[in-house]
């Protein structure tokens, strides 16, 4: 199944208020979210950095996430809080593997 996936790269030293942040628009909002699954991770390698996965089934999902209002105010309330300006990654899915289609002999 092809689909799009967006990276978002940021550093802030007030990951804490950014998560909270973030766990309200997953209740609210006048319109569904159109993404497929969002995963948020901590760079091992560089403290203070993070990077959000979100996971659409289409390019086109994606962009009408972004057009929410609800996602617009998270994006901006997000890069006040960050010490640098947010890097988006646009992806379009090449193929995938769940990793458990093998059997073990």
């Amino acid at each position: 199944m092809a689909g799009f996936v967006q990276i978002i790269e940021f550093k802030t030293s007030r990951i804490n208020e950014i998560e909270e942040l973030g766990r309200p628009s997953r209740d609210e909002g006048s319109t569904p979210s159109t993404f497929r699954r969002i995963t948020a991770t901590a760079d091992r390698d560089r403290p203070g950095t993070y990077y959000t996965i979100v996971e659409f089934d289409s390019y086109e999902s994606a962009m009408e996430n972004s057009k929410r209002p609800e996602t617009s105010d998270f994006a901006a309330k997000m890069a006040a809080l960050c010490d640098e300006p947010p890097v988006f990654r646009n992806l379009d899915v090449q193929w995938e593997d769940t990793g458990d289609s093998g059997s073990a002999g």
